[in-house]
């Protein structure tokens, strides 16, 4: 990696803020989003299990209805994009999807992927556990998504202020996905409130 590349996402990181007031006139093509939640897809999870799944909220009609489970908030209707981040609670179906690719490639013995298998169905007994997964990794997908907009310069805003059984109702989300959050994409049409952050002398605790 370049100086110049790590300079490079090291000052995405840093500009990166939450936008709440949109240009309504900017769009972005179904192309560019599949480009993004792509990248978005590369994001780390638990054994590789990818426990998130995408609803992109992308026409005006599905934006308003969306809407009034988002408490009426203006950043959903003027952004160019919402989506919805969704949790995996059954991530282990996931499990021969992701590793027989590579057991026929030879990238992994079959013992080896049986182990890996028995870990994970073991884990998924605890229901605990898989709503834990579930929110845990999709978080991850979700900083990526954001990083990934903002790299392709778009801003972003993460909105925990919504109705989740709402949203799996109205839109009938399966029972396998738990929603986790909701972000806009668009451009940003006034500049993101100032914030502060607490000193990382008191966040930290080194041993």
């Amino acid at each position: 990696m370049t100086a110049a590349t790590t300079e490079s996402i090291l000052s995405i990181m840093s500009e990166r803020s939450s936008v709440r007031k949109y240009d309504p006139s900017v769009k972005i093509s179904k192309e560019e989003l599949k480009e993004i939640l792509e990248l978005t897809g590369k994001a780390p999870s638990a054994w590789n299990l990818q426990h998130w799944k995408f609803m992109v909220f992308h026409s005006d009609e599905s934006k308003e209805r969306l809407l009034p489970i988002a408490y009426n908030q203006s950043q959903i209707t003027e952004s160019s994009a919402v989506v919805a981040i969704l949790g995996d609670l059954e991530a282990n179906k996931n499990t021969d999807k992701v590793y027989n690719p590579l057991v026929s490639a030879g990238f992994m013995k079959e013992e080896i992927k049986d182990t890996l298998a028995g870990q994970i169905h073991g884990a998924y007994q605890n229901p605990v556990f898989a709503r834990d997964a579930a929110f845990s990794n999709a978080s991850l997908a979700a900083m990526q998504l954001m990083l990934t907009a903002k790299a392709k310069g778009y801003d972003t805003c993460a909105i925990g202020g919504f109705n989740a059984s709402q949203l799996s109702e109205t839109f009938k989300i399966e029972n396998r996905y738990i929603p986790v959050m909701l972000i806009t994409i668009g451009k940003a049409a006034k500049p993101a409130h100032q914030s502060s952050r607490i000193s990382i002398d008191e966040l930290s605790t080194f041993l």
